[in-house]
């Protein structure tokens, strides 16, 4: 009954569209395909065949990951066992299936018909009606199918999707399944080509900017079709603000690209600061008959790299204030809804940075977009190996068929984003340092110039060393991980390679928090390092450990899933190293923090001396019933020319926190409860404050929303964060209740989590343990 009436809604959600379309001048063309599929976890022979019954399989919506979902019989998505190891956070992939069953009303017969995944991992299988559509092996390239000759209008068709993600592929969590939107396409037979429209700004002053469109057409009709070609460009404010038109006769079966040229005067720039976007909007007409519109958001900026100025932005030196980020979503695991991605971004730009780098894949459209829109630079990465594996079943296996597909389709995809600033082919590669490497460096490069030549290309670089020369040359910036330039422990080696190539761009591609001191002062100093790269912004499920326990990884790390490294963690709250780059970054800055009496986990006494991911080892705790008169550690982060520390009143003194300093003021406090307080001074003045409050115990719970409207699509989140206070409204810092969640009204509980980086509890079920005092 809840099949037929779930096939009863498709069909009239796409009568309604069909009305829609032949209502409207405007055709519409793509739309949403998320909603109604089903899903069993498993091998399912025959389930590609339409016939196949998959009635008693899960319906679901996407975006969904199998892995961040509790074992089949258990309450926890992780297993000590599991294939994935520390490098998964001990999650579990295997085999998935999924399917949907839809109709296209008879207003669709002639038109053309494409499927679009924007991301399945990995190994995805695809069949419509029983006949195989195709394979993607990778899991984080967008990818779609032209289905018009195998739909069937008026009658129930089944795409079916398999979706493998087995053995070792991953050095940190991937998710498994169509963890990102599918689109269903509808267009005329004589149509814009898919990612078809390319917009650039080859020439840009005050006065005015010179925008280029090329336009890929498609006719595949039968017969000859003279077209024409409308393209206008909108401001940020809507106002069409230039307007150009070209004709084209297109052979039937043929396609052609089309280059126009427009002029916008007085052009607003995409900055950081300012985002504008602007709008390109494609029209084609055949015999005076709208046949396809296409929305191309777009910037007007200019970006530049040089030894001398560094990296500019419209012609303004920015240097470059990095995070690297994994893909995931916290508690959401791999499901990339589009307010996720957004809000990721949100709390990036409001601790200071000012740019991504994707790494080590392609993110998600909604991603670069929000990036777009709330002005965050993007270093978009396509690879994690090459030829070379780092996993017995990862990348390299389908490198030599695949990479030029999958570079096509991240560059054509995503090539109008202006946020984006660097193409990176690929991170810490193993043959990096051979002839054979820059020989496939220089392949990888050609080929993407082909694609988008306005851009530089990058990579990220590890053990660093003249024998990386070679495959430098290939690039036009060149990442360094790991290189601490500037810190008193280690030569600058951006310094010593200046010396020796002083033409050579650089930026800090990965650093480790442990040297955000060296690392940023090293930016600071050499014009020809634009900036750095922590890792990692923000904390990630995967490479479990490595911000405490570190390397090398083992078994026995479990119940550790979460690498613990991040400036922000997995439910979006700032770590302390991030309190700390707020010191280095911005003015009239202070925070306050305390070293633990004991560990807050037990350490690793093997772990490898280059193994620096974690941070000291301090909270926001002025709660310790049994340490009274006993010495505390006192750690302040300011950017202040001074801070005095003061307990219950009474200063225990004054110290500098500048650069001789490394912006730190370290002091020996005697416990007592009540309330410890950092004051931020320039001069005489007092700029800022920092208070830690001894907490009695919990008494109420405050629930903060970050949103407390939403959109009624079945894609929009609210996150709303548990506090658990005392009656003076302090958290408890200790206190790890648990906490049971209901929702009332049409809303659910889409994931739960509390950052604690070795909770084995679910991130799916209605409940959650407190950690510090919050979940």
């Amino acid at each position: 009954m809840a099949v037929v009436l779930m096939q009863r809604i498709l069909f009239l959600a796409f009568l309604l569209l069909s009305v829609a379309m032949q209502a409207q001048p405007i055709p519409a063309k793509t739309t949403l395909f998320d909603d109604g599929w089903r899903f069993h976890r498993g091998g399912a022979q025959g389930a590609e065949k339409p016939q196949f019954n998959d009635t008693d399989w899960r319906l679901l919506d996407l975006p969904h990951d199998w892995s961040i979902e509790d074992v089949p019989g258990t309450n926890s998505p992780f297993n000590k066992d599991a294939v994935s190891q520390a490098n998964g956070g001990f999650t579990t992939g295997g085999t998935g299936w999924y399917r949907k069953t839809f109709r296209l009303p008879r207003a669709h017969k002639g038109q053309r018909v494409q499927v679009q995944f924007d991301g399945v991992y990995m190994n995805a299988e695809v069949w419509l009606n029983g006949q195989l559509l195709g394979t993607h092996p990778y899991g984080y390239t967008s990818f779609w199918y032209d289905i018009t000759d195998k739909v069937q209008p008026e009658a129930d068709n089944v795409l079916a999707v398999q979706v493998r993600n087995e053995g070792l592929n991953s050095r940190w969590y991937s998710g498994s399944g169509i963890y990102r939107h599918v689109w269903l396409t509808v267009q005329e037979p004589v149509h814009v080509g898919q990612w078809g429209t390319y917009i650039t700004t080859p020439q840009i002053t005050p006065e005015a900017a010179q925008v280029q469109a090329e336009t890929q057409l498609f006719n595949e009709s039968s017969e000859v079709a003279p077209l024409r070609l409308i393209t206008r460009l909108r401001s940020p404010a809507g106002r069409e603000v230039a307007r150009t038109e070209a004709s084209q006769t297109l052979a039937a079966g043929a396609s052609a690209t089309l280059a126009q040229t427009l002029t916008v005067k007085a052009p607003e720039r995409w900055s950081v600061d300012k985002p504008a976007i602007y709008m390109a909007i494609t029209e084609v007409y055949q015999r005076d008959q709208l046949v396809d519109r296409v929305e191309a958001p777009f910037g007007i900026r200019s970006i530049s790299f040089d030894a001398q100025t560094g990296f500019q932005l419209n012609g303004q030196p920015l240097k470059l204030r990095g995070g690297c980020i994994h893909h995931d979503n916290g508690p959401l695991g791999a499901r990339a809804y589009d307010r996720a991605e957004e809000r990721k971004i949100e709390l990036l730009k409001a601790s200071g940075f000012n740019a991504i780098r994707c790494s080590h894949n392609p993110p998600s459209p909604a991603l670069l977009a929000a990036c777009d829109r709330l002005g965050m630079l993007v270093i978009d990465e396509a690879f994690d190996m090459w030829r070379e594996a780092k996993n017995p079943y990862d990348y390299h296996l389908y490198f030599d068929q695949w990479w030029q597909q999958d570079v096509a389709n991240m560059v054509r995809r995503d090539r109008n984003h202006p946020s984006i600033i660097l193409w990176s082919i690929g991170n810490e590669i193993p043959e990096r340092g051979t002839p054979a490497g820059a020989a496939t460096a220089r392949q990888l490069v050609s080929y993407l110039r082909t694609l988008d030549a306005t851009r530089p290309i990058t990579a990220g670089v590890n053990d660093l060393g003249p024998d990386k020369d070679l495959y430098f040359a290939e690039l036009d910036v060149s990442g360094y991980n790991y290189a601490a330039g500037g810190d008193h422990h280690k030569p600058d080696i951006y310094a010593q390679d200046h010396a020796r190539l002083p033409k050579r761009v650089m930026f800090g591609s990965e650093s480790y928090p442990l040297e955000a001191f060296g690392s940023w002062m090293a930016v600071l100093d050499h014009p020809y390092v634009v900036g750095d790269f922590v890792w990692t912004a923000f904390d990630y499920i995967g490479e479990a450990s490595i911000g405490w326990l570190g390397y090398w990884q083992y078994q026995h790390f479990y119940p550790w899933n979460l690498a613990y490294c991040g400036d922000l963690d997995i439910c979006g709250w700032k770590r302390p190293q991030s309190y700390y780059r707020d010191a280095l970054w911005k003015p009239n800055q202070v925070s306050l923090f305390v070293k633990p009496p004991a560990p807050s986990f037990p350490l690793n006494p093997n772990k490898e001396e280059w193994s620096k991911w974690e941070w000291h080892d301090v909270v926001a705790d002025w709660t310790w019933p049994v340490q009274e008169n006993h010495p505390l550690t006192v750690e302040v982060y300011s950017s202040c020319e001074q801070v005095e520390l003061l307990l219950n009143g009474r200063s225990l003194g004054l110290k500098p926190t500048n650069r001789a300093s490394q912006f730190t003021a370290t002091f020996t406090v005697p416990y007592q409860p009540g309330e410890l307080k950092a004051i931020g001074r320039n001069g005489r003045k007092q700029v800022s404050t920092a208070t830690l409050r001894t907490a009695a115990q919990p008494m109420r719970l405050a629930l903060t929303a970050d949103r407390k409207t939403l959109t009624a699509n079945n894609q929009d989140l609210s996150y709303i964060t548990v506090e658990l206070l005392d009656a003076q409204g302090t958290r408890h810092p200790k206190a790890e209740n648990a906490l049971k969640f209901e929702v009332t009204g049409p809303g659910v509980v889409v994931g739960v989590g509390n950052a604690k980086p070795n909770s084995l509890e679910s991130y799916q079920q209605p409940q959650r343990n407190a950690w510090q005092g919050r979940a």
